[in-house]
């Protein structure tokens, strides 16, 4: 089962950056009134905590005035858009390397 939140950030982005090529931003709050447009402010905290879940993955990046902010450090008014390949990538070294062995399967 997806997760809701994660479906809209990435729906929102689509609407706005329909070629996919990381250019287009949105805010949090435009995500979080797709979701609850009544009480979107509920909603808020849970779409920047998976946004920086989706950042730190390498599937998202998230600016303030347009720079890419640190995940570990950051404030106030930011936008979310598509990561370009640099920043994916950046992302992903900085994973902690998968240990032999070590697969989702439950058998």
């Amino acid at each position: 089962m997806s997760d809701p939140i994660e479906a809209a950030i990435f729906e929102t982005l689509s609407r706005a950056d329909p070629k996919g090529v990381g250019g287009k931003s949105v805010e949090p709050s435009d995500v979080a009134k797709a979701l609850q447009a009544e009480q979107w402010q509920r909603m808020l905290p849970k779409v920047r905590a998976t946004a920086l879940g989706l950042m730190r993955q390498g599937r998202l990046t998230i600016t303030k005035k347009g720079k890419v902010v640190d995940p570990a450090n950051f404030r106030g008014v930011t936008r979310l858009r598509l990561p370009t390949e640099a920043e994916t990538a950046a992302a992903l070294a900085l994973l902690p390397p998968a240990v032999a062995g070590d697969d989702d399967d439950f058998a």
